[in-house]
């Protein structure tokens, strides 16, 4: 995905959120329901209706895809899974988790309630384009609502295939680790499995540009890269998690980190500490070990070039932040998921006040790189 999203609003409790990638498909699903669907299934209609169907039919699958995400999310948090939110990006949305699901009892539970949920609205569509027909409701009106009635059940069939991270996948997952004991094996083979399907979807994708339906054959090929990549990063995200679990911060923590003291000038800090070392964030010290605050190169930036050599580190510290300091008996894996959400690479260990060392995301990144080398 781009990487950057937009927060929409809450849904109880939950953050709603949207990816600039979704902007793109947003475009492309009114104009392919404009132009394309609705015009060959109802003819004789208006330019201006069919523009209206198409924006009030992608406007219906975005709700659509909202529900079926926070169904999951609403029963992975009666199953005690910490969810950050729901964020829709290209080809739908995620329920996006804060750990992995603690049993396959409740990863089956979690991946099921989001097809139930598109089958039930399916259903209330479905319901409604009867009353439709039988109270005269104009064409367009009831068209809109029997595409949707049928983009839900579509959206429902999809998620079942049993590729990963397809709800289907995590279903297929779920079982496997209930008959063998090992979500890892488990992720495994329903990782392969998902990007076995996904080459497939591109395959299909290039047949169909070369059979002329170029439209048809990009959303084939799109689908299909984007499910390979997920099922590998999937797998890869599991491996992560179970190199880490377990393990304190203070295994990887250097204990005699480079700090700044605050009558250093900003000058200094720039020449002496941020191009020597090519750090971004530094801790303040007094005396030995003595937190007081953090620094970046973002403060840095806030003083003028002709103030740096007679302003001092102590005159633009700020008080160091949960964004980026963490305690030396915290799981390694929840450091690693800090600096991923704040996009940070150094994080301050922080005990008692004190400040204990420093957490790099390259030392994380060794330590993974050869247990998962060695181990898989």
């Amino acid at each position: 995905m781009f990487g950057k999203s937009v927060k929409l609003f809450n849904l109880f409790g939950f953050e709603v959120k949207i990816d600039l990638s979704w902007t793109i498909i947003v475009v492309l699903i009114v104009w392919s329901l404009s132009l394309g669907v609705f015009p060959n299934m109802y003819k004789g209609l208006s330019t201006r209706t069919y523009w209206i169907m198409g924006v009030t039919g992608a406007i219906g699958l975005f709700l659509s895809i909202i529900l079926h995400e926070f169904s999951h999310s609403l029963v992975a948090k009666k199953q005690g899974l910490p969810m950050k939110g729901i964020t829709l990006f290209i080809f739908g949305g995620v329920a996006e988790m804060g750990e992995e699901p603690p049993s396959p009892k409740s990863e089956f539970l979690m991946s099921v309630a989001g097809p139930i949920a598109s089958i039930l609205i399916a259903g209330v569509f479905y319901g409604v384009f009867h009353l439709g027909i039988n109270e005269g409701w104009p064409e367009a009106l009831n068209g809109t609502i029997a595409y949707l009635a049928l983009i839900n059940l579509i959206l429902a069939g999809f998620n079942l295939i049993p590729a990963f991270p397809l709800d289907g996948g995590r279903i297929l997952r779920s079982g496997l680790w209930a008959y063998k004991g090992n979500l890892r094996w488990a992720t495994r083979i329903s990782s392969a499995i998902g990007s076995g399907f996904g080459i497939f979807l591109i395959i299909m994708g290039v047949f169909q540009v070369l059979a002329g339906n170029f439209v048809g054959g990009m959303w084939w090929f799109l689908i299909g890269m984007f499910v390979q990549s997920a099922a590998k990063s999937s797998y890869k995200q599991v491996l992560v998690r179970r190199a880490l679990e377990g393990e304190p911060v203070r295994r990887f923590m250097k204990t005699d980190p480079l700090t700044v003291q605050p009558p250093v000038s900003v000058q200094e800090l720039l020449e002496e500490y941020i191009y020597e070392h090519h750090y971004k964030l530094f801790p303040v010290v007094r005396d030995t070990n003595d937190l007081v605050g953090c620094v970046s190169t973002s403060q840095v930036k806030e003083v003028p070039k002709e103030e740096r050599a007679t302003k001092k580190v102590g005159d633009i510290m700020v008080p160091c932040s949960p964004d980026n300091t963490i305690e030396p008996d915290a799981d390694a894996m929840k450091a690693l998921s800090l600096m991923h959400r704040t996009g940070g690479s150094r994080l301050v260990v922080v005990d008692d006040g004190k400040l204990a060392g420093i957490i790099t995301l390259k030392d994380l990144a060794k330590f993974l790189s050869l247990k998962i080398e060695l181990e898989e």
